[in-house]
């Protein structure tokens, strides 16, 4: 597991021990990149499920502006932070322990990106997407990139969000939602 671009581009990056964290494949890190590649400068990043942390410190080494990493593991909060150090990003990165719905619950801030990679057993990827919808941490021109088994299916429809697009690599498929924009606006 590599950073693919940017400041940090080639630093091989840490993984919490344990089959409890699944590190993003760099051809799916890769194709999620290229479909924001220039959502991703100047940008306030959230990676609620950080594992490593690998998908915010690429968006940091890209010229994301700050991320938060949440994730319920101390050990992997601790990879986080050796991840931060070891690509002289933790001055752009903030590593909070928490599970993620007392996160969410909690938080008084707003991203323009959020990334959702958990567990693939479990709903946590659907109840996510339900709360930031109703809790409203997105910022007006935000995306919310979701990673899950394909098959699994998610909503078609997330009071705030459009789903903007689907893809596939392999046995993993990727969502983008972006956030809503009223019709008076549009």
């Amino acid at each position: 597991m590599r950073v693919i671009t940017g400041s940090a581009r080639g630093m091989a990056l840490k993984a919490p021990k344990g089959m409890d964290t699944r590190p993003t494949m760099d051809q799916v890190k890769e194709g999620i990149f290229s479909a924001i590649q220039f959502e991703v400068e100047g940008r306030r990043v959230l990676d609620l499920f950080a594992g490593s942390g690998q998908m915010g410190i690429e968006a940091l080494s890209r010229g994301a502006k700050s991320a938060v990493f949440v994730d319920m593991r101390d050990d992997a909060c601790k990879v986080v932070r050796e991840n931060l150090a070891k690509t002289r990003m933790e001055g752009l990165g903030k590593v909070v322990r928490s599970d993620y719905l007392s996160y969410l619950h909690s938080c008084r801030e707003t991203f323009d990106l959020i990334f959702l990679d958990p567990p693939y057993a479990e709903v946590f990827l659907e109840n996510s997407l339900k709360t930031i919808s109703q809790i409203d941490i997105l910022s007006d021109s935000g995306i919310i990139i979701t990673e899950r088994p394909f098959g699994k299916e998610l909503p078609a429809i997330v009071p705030g969000l459009v789903r903007y697009r689907d893809y596939r690599y392999g046995k993993a498929a990727v969502t983008i939602y972006r956030r809503e924009i009223p019709q008076e606006e549009a």
